[in-house]
């Protein structure tokens, strides 16, 4: 019996071809862009980072949308009701809420984001050096952080706005000035698992510099869950700061911010519940806004979980 010869022509290629075989069907993504993906897909993540956006917009225009200006007080006005000239009422001297709310909300989130992101900063080039180095310089650096820890933060920032006086600037040096404690002892840990990776070990060989190593190795591959420690710790200082302009050591009048707000709005409570009501909801939606926001960027951005996303 011969055997036949079968050439490729003998066969007929059906639906995939040789050529599409070897296309690249997944687009070629950068890490911020892969993670922007698989955020999309956590809807309730999502719908944390419109609230965000939608609060800080209406801070920056919801003023500019009526006539009114926040200190301006009117006696004929006095406590009105949810009104269309008046889209929160008035409080008890007759001032728009609808324009200090937002204008509290313009405070309280700039005091949260910017104390947030100097105590990350701090944090991380402290962590980063006392972890990569380790020795005496990490033993006394920790040591400092211990006793710091026993330190309730609220006296601290009591004793801080008593010698500094109350305003925007005291709340946030109040606020970093312990703040940064968390940070440190994040970044550290991160960098001493770093550390001890290959691609530090060929830095080194390569005859990089310790700056070189901990600036342009280390802290890029832990940007991602520097960013999600970030998100996660914005809330606890906007509550930190609604908190002490709410016993009276923060934001003082005719400034705003959301805490002050609710504290005035407590004081007449039983007769005008609206006045506290509306800027309490406004902290603690911001609140869980953000802490859903910080567990879906964890899931984007930390390795350990990317995997649970498709």
């Amino acid at each position: 019996m011969s055997r036949e010869v079968i050439s490729e022509r003998s066969f007929e290629h059906i639906g995939i071809t040789l050529e599409k075989t070897q296309e690249i069907r997944r687009p070629n993504l950068t890490y911020w862009q892969d993670a922007w993906r698989r955020l999309k897909q956590n809807r309730v993540a999502l719908l944390g980072l419109i609230i965000i956006i939608i609060y800080i917009l209406l801070a920056i225009f919801g003023p500019l949308i009526v006539s009114y200006q926040y200190q301006d007080i009117n006696p004929a006005r006095m406590n009105q009701f949810i009104s269309k000239e008046h889209w929160f009422g008035t409080d008890r001297l007759g001032r728009d809420l609808w324009v200090r709310n937002w204008m509290g909300a313009r405070i309280s989130l700039s005091i949260g984001f910017i104390a947030t992101i100097i105590n990350a900063f701090i944090g991380a080039v402290l962590g980063s050096i006392s972890g990569y180095y380790g020795g005496k310089l990490d033993l006394i650096l920790m040591r400092i952080i211990d006793v710091l820890y026993g330190i309730p933060y609220i006296i601290v920032a009591i004793l801080v706005m008593v010698v500094l006086g109350a305003g925007i600037k005291s709340l946030i040096i109040a606020l970093v000035i312990i703040g940064w404690i968390g940070s440190t002892r994040f970044a550290r840990g991160q960098v001493l698992q770093l550390k001890e990776q290959d691609f530090v070990a060929s830095a080194k060989v390569l005859g990089s510099s310790d700056f070189k190593i901990i600036f342009k190795h280390i802290l890029p591959n832990m940007i991602g869950l520097l960013v999600t420690n970030l998100t996660m710790a914005v809330p606890r200082l906007i509550f930190a700061e609604a908190f002490l302009s709410y016993i009276g050591i923060g934001i003082k009048p005719p400034e705003c911010s959301w805490g002050s707000l609710a504290k005035a709005g407590a004081e007449v409570f039983r007769v005008y519940p609206y006045q506290m009501f509306i800027p309490a909801f406004f902290v603690s939606t911001t609140m869980l806004a953000l802490n859903l926001l910080g567990d879906g960027l964890r899931d984007a951005l930390d390795p350990k979980f990317r995997g649970l996303l498709k």
